[in-house]
């Protein structure tokens, strides 16, 4: 897990179940000054995919951001 609050990379690894994931968050500014939540997802290894989420604000996006954390931390993700 990364400190900086803007961008978070995360990892679930069970080889008993064949299981190699990568999900990574960022804040990313739009050229309209808004803030986008970029999220990306998939095997390690992969490009895997992506979605766009639009905020008014960074700290909208932030808070999305940590949201979205928490809930993959307790699905097992680190």
């Amino acid at each position: 897990m990364d400190s900086n609050p803007h961008q978070c990379s995360l990892r679930r690894v069970d080889p008993a179940r064949n299981m190699a994931r990568y999900y990574t968050l960022s804040v990313e500014p739009t050229l309209f000054g808004d803030a986008a939540l970029v999220r990306q997802w998939g095997r390690i290894g992969t490009r895997g995919q992506f979605k766009i989420n639009l905020f008014d604000n960074t700290k909208s996006a932030e808070a999305a951001l940590l949201r979205l954390r928490k809930i993959k931390e307790r699905r097992g993700y680190r």
